[in-house]
């Protein structure tokens, strides 16, 4: 397969008070650039199969600009990352952005098998603190009371997670966090030690939570920011760190349509829309009944995600809509696979591809031609950038991925419990 291009956009948060959005540029993480957009999708989206299986794990005015940028592009990780500090004096970390997780871990010196050189190092710090077992947080990263409540007042609070393919070791800690301009002090967050298993595509550097749960920035904030956030992902063909992460509601933007949010309280941290159908061109693609129902039972629904690379249909919406598109591009040399894709095709042969709508309640999104097909520089090549979820980890979940997201404006009121989408160009 050819070498493959630049990735996906990192993340870079915040700076707010208050009375003032915290606006953070986003970056995509890979220091090495592939040569076509399409290479590039299809090596980042070898970590969705884990990722869409984590994400089935889940139980429980004016205003500052925060950059986001590409994790691909400078540590060679599959997510947007925002640039940001921890500690006093603050050390500079690059921290992964995700809005499907909640707790926040940063690797700490010492570490074993550590994905990064760069760690956060607690003892140059005057303001971290080890949490002991006793401590209101720890419960919340355990997930289970202290094993002996005779020692918990001089016991740390240690917990293993798996994210990914990889398992960690970590104390529980906190350390003031800084956003853009905000200091945030005593933000608890996960010290971490060691790694086991493959560390490939793991957040570098850390991760920040900005999921819907008790642990998550949001929650650990307060009204600080009111309950919202926005993001912009620049495509990976982006080098800088030209999208943003705002934080608050100031600046958002007035012209934009919403959705509303819905609440699993089996897995809290997922942000859940009702998607109730999906168009090509002016057809109405033909599911099985139920196929969009949400149940928080079994998990089905749709998500809105900023760590999965392409967006995943079930198995039998995917096919719906793979064979209702590839009968209006009608290919006459037929389709290929490449990839996770399924329906690509030559560019000599077709003028131009249907666009693709996603219904909401409330909303009808409609995808700009280049979030639904993605092209190969090198030949006259293009796929359908959407595929079926993984059989063996995911059977009812449809997720909006982040390459569905990008160039676009997506906010997220936790307080009116709704998500809107708003054209931006942040490349």
């Amino acid at each position: 397969m050819a070498s493959l291009l630049s990735l996906l956009p990192l993340l870079f948060l915040l700076s707010c008070t208050s009375t003032f959005a915290t606006n953070l540029p986003i970056q995509h993480v890979n220091h090495r650039l592939p040569s076509s957009p399409l290479d590039s999708a299809l090596f980042l989206a070898r970590s969705d199969p884990s990722r869409l299986s984590y994400l089935l794990s889940q139980k429980t005015t004016p205003y500052h600009n925060v950059p986001l940028g590409s994790g691909q592009q400078m540590l060679n990780t599959p997510s947007y990352v925002i640039r940001t500090s921890l500690g006093s004096p603050a050390q500079p970390l690059l921290l992964s952005l995700d809005t499907s997780s909640d707790a926040a871990w940063v690797p700490c010196s010492p570490c074993n098998s550590c994905p990064s050189s760069t760690l956060f190092l607690p003892s140059n710090s005057t303001s971290y603190s080890s949490l002991q077992c006793a401590s209101s947080w720890c419960p919340m990263f355990t997930g289970s009371q202290c094993s002996d409540p005779t020692t918990a007042t001089t016991t740390p609070c240690s917990y293993t997670q798996s994210f990914g393919d990889s398992t960690f070791t970590a104390t529980l800690a906190q350390e003031t966090l800084h956003l853009g301009q905000d200091a945030i002090p005593n933000y608890a967050f996960g010290c971490v030690n060691s790694f086991t298993g493959s560390t490939a595509n793991l957040p570098k550097q850390g991760l920040l939570g900005l999921g819907r749960g008790s642990m998550s920035l949001l929650s650990q904030t307060g009204n600080m920011y009111s309950g919202v956030f926005s993001y912009c992902l620049p495509s990976y063909k982006s080098y800088y760190f030209s999208g943003s992460l705002r934080l608050g509601p100031a600046g958002q933007p007035k012209s934009i349509r919403y959705t509303p949010l819905l609440k699993n309280p089996h897995r809290p941290s997922l942000y859940y829309v009702n998607l109730t159908g999906i168009s090509v061109g002016k057809v109405n693609v033909k599911v099985p009944l139920n196929s969009f129902n949400f149940d928080t039972m079994t998990g089905q629904g749709t998500v809105v995600d900023s760590g999965t690379v392409i967006t995943r249909f079930t198995a039998p919406v995917y096919a719906a809509l793979r064979d209702e598109f590839r009968r209006q591009v009608n290919a006459p040399n037929g389709y290929s696979s490449l990839g996770a894709f399924d329906t690509c095709f030559s560019t000599n042969d077709v003028a131009q591809a249907p666009s693709i709508t996603l219904h909401m309640d409330a909303l009808d999104l409609t995808l700009p031609i280049e979030n639904s097909l993605i092209h190969s520089s090198a030949t006259p090549l293009a796929c359908l950038a959407m595929a079926e979820a993984p059989a063996n980890v995911n059977q009812v979940v449809n997720v909006i991925a982040n390459l569905q997201q990008q160039n676009m404006r997506v906010v997220i009121d936790t307080e009116n419990s709704r998500v809107g989408f708003a054209r931006e160009l942040c490349n």
